[in-house]
C-alpha cells in the first residue's frame, strides 16, 4: 500500500475515498519499473504484480511490522471469498493468535529462504486490499477480529479506579512516535493506577513513570493483559492493532505528521472504533498531550462515579 505520489493516496485513504486509493495503486503498477520478485529487503518488496487472485492457492506473506499484519488481518475474510486458499505466513510470534482467524486456512511461520508450502500466487498483505479492490464496508471494523486463546491462569482482581497499561517506547523506526517516560507520571494518582507493558522498561524508566511491571513478551499474554486492564494509553505501536483489533479501549498518543492511518485531526478512526486518538499540535510537544490524556482520565473516573451513585 505504498505509491510514488504518497500525499494524494494518504489523503484518499484517510478520507475512505479507498476507490481513488486503488487507482493510484493501479498507476504504480503500470508507471512503476518494477524489479523481480522476491528482491531486495523484504520490507521493501512489491510482491503482487497483478495477478489473478480467484479461485487460487494465495501464499499472504507478511513481511512488514506485528500491528501492520494485525491491522491488514481483516481483509482475509474477503480475500478467502474468491480465492481457492489462503495461506498466512506470517511472524512467529503471532502464529497463536491468527492459525484460527477468519479467512486463513493455515498460517505458518515466517523465516528467510522459501515457504515450505504449494502456492500459486503470492502477495504481501498489505497488498491484499488494493487487490480485492477493498470497499469502505470491508476497511471499517464493526467488531473485534480477532480471538484470544483462554487463558491458563486466573486473573488478577479488578482494581479500584481505573487501572491503566502504559507503552511509551517505539521501534527504531521513526522515534518521533515516542514520549518520555517521565512525563506520563502525571497520570497517575487520583483513581488511576498505572501498569507498564513496555517491554524491556528499565528500573529507573518504570520508578520515573510510577507503573508496575506487566509486561510480557508473549502477544497472546498480553492480549489477556489488554482485556484485564480499563484500558490503555500508548504510543502508534503494535499494541495500539492488537487492542483495536480485539475491541479493547486504548487512547493513542500521535505525534504532529502522524502516520497515513490515522487521521491527521479527531479523536476516532473507521479502522478501530474502541480506539480514542490524542494528536501533538506543535511537533514534539508532548506535554499538552499528555494534560489532554490526564483530564480525559479525570472525566472518565467522575462519569463512572456518577453512574454508580445513580
Amino acid at each position: 500500500m505504498t505509491s510514488t505520489a504518497p500525499g494524494c493516496w494518504a489523503e484518499a485513504i484517510r478520507a475512505g475515498d479507498f476507490a481513488r486509493a486503488w487507482m493510484i495503486n493501479d498507476r504504480d503498477l503500470l508507471e512503476i519499473a518494477h524489479p523481480p520478485k522476491h528482491t531486495g529487503p523484504r520490507h521493501l518488496q512489491r510482491i503482487w504484480r497483478g495477478e489473478d487472485l480467484k479461485d487460487k492457492h494465495v501464499l499472504v506473506r507478511c513481511y512488514h511490522g506485528l500491528g501492520d499484519t494485525i491491522q491488514f488481518l481483516r481483509f482475509m475474510s474477503p480475500l478467502r471469498a474468491i480465492a481457492r486458499s489462503v495461506t498466512l505466513w506470517c511472524q512467529p510470534e503471532l502464529l497463536p493468535l491468527l492459525e484460527g482467524a477468519a479467512g486463513v486456512d493455515r498460517a505458518i511461520p515466517l523465516h528467510d529462504g522459501a515457504p515450505e508450502i504449494a502456492f500459486e500466487v503470492d502477495i504481501e498483505i498489505m497488498e491484499v486490499p488494493h487487490a480485492i479492490r477493498a470497499r469502505r464496508d470491508q476497511v471499517e471494523m464493526r467488531g473485534p477480529y480477532l480471538a484470544l486463546p483462554p487463558l491458563a491462569v486466573r486473573p488478577p482482581r479488578r482494581e479500584q479506579g481505573l487501572a491503566v497499561g502504559l507503552v511509551w517506547k517505539v521501534g527504531e523506526w521513526d522515534k518521533r512516535r515516542e514520549v518520555p517516560a517521565v512525563l506520563l507520571r502525571n497520570l497517575a494518582g487520583f483513581g488511576v493506577t498505572l501498569h507498564s507493558l513496555q517491554r524491556g522498561a528499565s528500573t529507573e524508566e518504570l520508578a520515573a513513570v510510577g507503573a508496575r511491571d506487566v509486561s510480557t513478551p508473549d502477544i497472546t499474554a498480553l492480549g489477556h493483559r489488554l482485556r484485564q486492564l480499563d484500558l490503555v494509553v500508548c504510543v502508534d505501536t503494535m499494541v495500539a492493532h492488537l487492542a483495536g483489533a480485539l475491541g479493547c479501549e486504548a487512547w493513542v498518543l500521535l505525534h504532529a505528521d502522524c502516520d497515513w492511518r490515522w487521521p491527521p485531526s479527531g479523536a476516532r478512526s473507521f479502522w478501530y472504533p474502541s480506539l480514542r486518538l490524542f494528536h501533538q499540535r506543535r511537533p514534539g510537544d508532548w506535554g499538552h498531550v499528555v494534560a489532554e490524556v490526564r483530564d480525559a482520565l479525570r472525566a472518565r473516573l467522575e462519569a463512572g462515579r456518577a453512574t454508580a451513585a445513580t
